[in-house]
């Protein structure tokens, strides 16, 4: 097999070997503590697991770089030939976060949910303001069955103040 030659390419194929040793490096360091079963779960059974995971999605990024045609071109950016780096999206999540922990202490969660999920979803220049509510809305719903119902999870779903 011939190695990969764009820079897209490769980045994909160095990406998903990083993920590898990456993945594989968090399952053996989770082996020195007890595993355990599904059933009982012991401390390194989730390292291990998401370790694991993380290898085969590296697996499947770095074999995926390798079946992709080479056109020798590199892929259309966001309309940001000038060189100029895209920040919105790293400002967006950066400020999704920091809203998380303010609406997570005064608000429950809830708020702090849809504040994370609209924020950060206004950081892709293709979503719309509508499109970033109804993920929001779909989030908190996820949110409230597997954190609050489903982990019970010892956050307020709402609440004022501290």
């Amino acid at each position: 097999m011939n190695a990969p030659t764009s820079s897209a390419t490769r980045k994909d194929y160095y990406g998903g070997g990083l993920m590898i040793i990456v993945g594989l490096a968090a399952a053996y360091a989770g082996l020195s503590y007890h595993v355990g079963t599904p059933a009982h779960m012991g401390p390194g059974f989730f390292p291990v697991a998401i370790g694991v995971l993380m290898a085969i999605t590296g697996a499947i990024i770095a074999l995926g770089a390798r079946n992709q045609p080479d056109t020798g071109k590199e892929p259309a950016g966001h309309g940001h030939g000038d060189g100029m780096p895209d920040v919105r999206g790293g400002i967006c999540i950066i400020l999704g976060v920091l809203a998380f922990l303010l609406f997570g202490v005064y608000g429950g969660l809830v708020p702090a949910t849809f504040a994370i999920v609209f924020i950060s979803a206004l950081g892709d220049r293709t979503n719309t303001v509508v499109q970033s509510v109804l993920l929001a809305l779909a989030m908190c719903m996820v949110a409230i069955v597997v954190f609050w119902w489903g982990l019970q999870l010892q956050m307020p779903l709402f609440q004022w103040g501290m």
